[in-house]
């Protein structure tokens, strides 16, 4: 079954009838809307529907793909996302299929020292911590983030056994995990680290029912709590900036989200001591 097909018929699967303006006729046999419901909204035909939930057609139009986005009510992510999984490209046209790199840039490793004392870091296009300030290794290192020698954010919230403890909405933590990995499944389905990733995570129950709801996200912005085990309690914002490169690295800083945070914050960093370089985990 392709990803397109497998998609379209999630995103038909959480919808009911009042979310998209329709009368509720009663109990169904399945859940979400009916094929012919979504067809009528779209104004495609339920047999082109049909073969398109079932792989039988990959190659939709962008109007179409457009149309479907809108009868499905899916966020800007998601239609980014159908836009992407809907295109199906002549081979001989397509470029090499890309390999993600661990190499940050010298002027980004340079931004990021100039944000010390601030914890921020530098992370992959499939959650791999790639740099990060002395601040940012202070305040993890205790959670147990900096356990493995090459780090993983993935990784640590379903594999690590003190990832639940590290954060309380664990729930919440493991949901953008899977919805980060899903969008960037496209584009580094043949990255054999990214496959690696998958093929582990996918033997964790947790991971394997998220990954089967086809959720597309990812949080550019808003606050994470920690548990820390020496600071306390702690709530941490967090903004997330796009790097201008093809490797889709993301810059990362995190920021005190109330004022007993931004006491511990202060505690963490060192009193007279010169910052020194962000550091850098190449493999």
């Amino acid at each position: 079954m392709s990803e397109l097909a497998e998609f379209l018929r999630s995103r038909r699967e959480r919808l009911s009838p009042a979310d998209v303006g329709l009368p509720d006729t009663g109990r169904r046999r399945t859940p979400g809307l009916r094929r012919e419901e979504v067809a009528t909204l779209a104004g495609v035909s339920i047999d082109y529907l049909i073969r398109l939930e079932q792989g039988r057609d990959t190659n939709p139009s962008h109007s179409v793909l457009g149309a479907l986005a809108t009868a499905l009510r899916l966020s800007d992510e998601e239609k980014r996302y159908l836009g992407m999984i809907g295109q199906d490209h002549d081979v001989g046209l397509c470029p090499s299929n890309p390999v993600s790199s661990r190499e940050v840039p010298p002027t980004v490793l340079q931004l990021l020292d100039r944000l010390e004392p601030s914890p921020a870091f530098v992370v992959g296009p499939f959650g791999d911590l790639l740099a990060w300030t002395d601040a940012f290794e202070r305040l993890v290192e205790p959670l147990g983030l900096l356990d493995t020698g090459m780090v993983n954010l993935a990784r640590f919230v379903f594999l690590h056994p003190a990832a639940r403890t590290a954060y309380p909405d664990w729930e919440s933590a493991a949901d953008e995990q899977t919805q980060r990995l899903r969008a960037a499944a496209v584009r580094w389905s043949f990255d054999e680290a990214m496959i690696a990733l998958l093929d582990d995570l996918r033997e964790i129950p947790a991971f394997a029912t998220r990954w089967s709801d086809h959720e597309v996200a990812e949080q550019r912005r808003g606050t994470r709590a920690l548990a820390h085990p020496t600071l306390g309690p702690l709530q941490v914002a967090y903004e997330v900036m796009s790097l201008a490169d093809d490797d889709e690295q993301r810059l990362v800083t995190w920021l005190p989200a109330d004022e007993r945070t931004a006491a511990a914050f202060e505690r963490l960093s060192p009193v007279a001591e010169p910052t020194s370089p962000a550091r850098l985990r190449v493999v």
